[in-house]
């Protein structure tokens, strides 16, 4: 990844995010339960008899990603994670991410990736990335909230579990407009 303190447990208040372990396991399977609907635009599914497959995946800690448990007060809420992107000196992927519908909304997501964002800048790095499948809305709307720059479209980037294509929006969040989009 991009040097030896990006991959950290990081903390503000009652957000924890913690390297993800084997003991999130269950609790990470009755989060993502929480909302079966959701996966069918993810690449991923993490429901049913796909979630084991998909954690241990995570667990096995493919090189250029790094997992972290979202948890509140103690809880699991969610996951997200550093993906390798560009120059690892340079610049991160935030990807891999869910939060229980509870916590959508209600600028919960803001909080997390400004936790993430705040690291990795503070770790150096010049530039964070957001790779957004096209149809996903909400989420384009949340990146673009923070800042970050819609940079253009990969067309048919991947095939999801699903077996749809996906186009991906790629947008960038440099150190700059980040500090510009700080109250």
């Amino acid at each position: 990844m991009s040097g030896p303190d990006l991959y950290v447990p990081l903390e503000e208040g009652s957000l924890r995010l913690e390297p993800l372990r084997e003991d999130h396991r269950e609790a990470l399977r009755a989060a993502c339960a929480q909302d079966s609907e959701i996966w069918a635009i993810y690449p991923f599914c993490y429901v049913g008899e796909h979630f084991d497959p998909q954690f241990d995946s995570l667990l096995s800690s493919a090189p250029g990603r790094c997992v972290y448990a979202v948890a509140l007060d103690g809880a699991v809420v969610g996951m997200t994670a550093w993906i390798a992107f560009g120059d690892p000196s340079w610049s991160i992927e935030i990807g891999n991410s869910y939060i229980i519908p509870a916590l959508r909304g209600i600028g919960f997501n803001r909080r997390l990736k400004r936790l993430m964002i705040d690291h990795a800048f503070a770790c150096g790095l010049e530039r964070v990335v957001f790779k957004v499948d096209v149809i996903n809305t909400r989420s384009r709307a949340a990146v673009c909230k923070l800042g970050a720059q819609e940079e253009g479209v990969m067309r048919r980037e991947r095939k999801t579990w699903t077996g749809r294509v996906r186009d991906t929006v790629i947008y960038g969040l440099l150190r700059e407009d980040w500090q510009a989009a700080q109250p």
